[in-house]
């Protein structure tokens, strides 16, 4: 199963998404979604679960959940915007994790891509697909799984040729 993971739109649809998310048959938005175009082309490349970021209350997008649970054939993923810090989670996410013990968390927010292994479960952040903020990159990411075996690649939107490989993938057993 392939997952687009994308987060901190910021209202940004950037047309280098169809070609890094080809073949998903799922995109996780990590909140921050700003508009709801951003969503309409997220949908045309395939049915989109997304939750409500701080950026987007006040908005229509606020009646977006603050979490999802998303089964991804063996495993779950909960999905969130401000996860906290995968080694000390927010209150808020700490009680999910105790509650649904999910085997991936997708979640935003800092928009620093990247991911990690922590209280069994796997963290990540697939960066943001928004306008550039803080000097991070513009990035999305993809989640390929086959059975429990799961492996993340990162895409720099912003690279000059295309999106390129932001870094090595992460690769993980859950």
């Amino acid at each position: 199963m392939r997952v687009g993971l994308v987060s901190d739109t910021h209202g940004l649809a950037d047309p280098r998404l169809p070609e890094v998310l080809a073949g998903c048959e799922l995109v996780l938005h990590a909140g921050d979604v700003v508009k709801e175009a951003v969503l309409e082309a997220l949908r045309r490349i395939a049915p989109v679960t997304a939750v409500r970021g701080n950026c987007d209350e006040g908005t229509s997008l606020a009646r977006l959940p603050a979490s999802a649970l998303v089964p991804l054939g063996p495993l779950l993923a909960l999905l969130v915007h401000d996860a906290g810090a995968p080694d000390h989670p927010a209150a808020e996410v700490r009680t999910l994790l105790a509650r649904h013990r999910p085997h991936v968390v997708v979640h935003g927010h800092s928009h620093r891509p990247g991911a990690a292994l922590a209280g069994g479960a796997l963290f990540v952040n697939p960066g943001s697909a928004g306008p550039r903020r803080f000097h991070l990159p513009r990035a999305a990411a993809v989640l390929d799984l086959d059975g429990r075996r799961v492996r993340v690649a990162w895409f720099d939107l912003a690279a000059p040729r295309g999106p390129l490989p932001l870094r090595e993938p992460f690769e993980a057993s859950l």
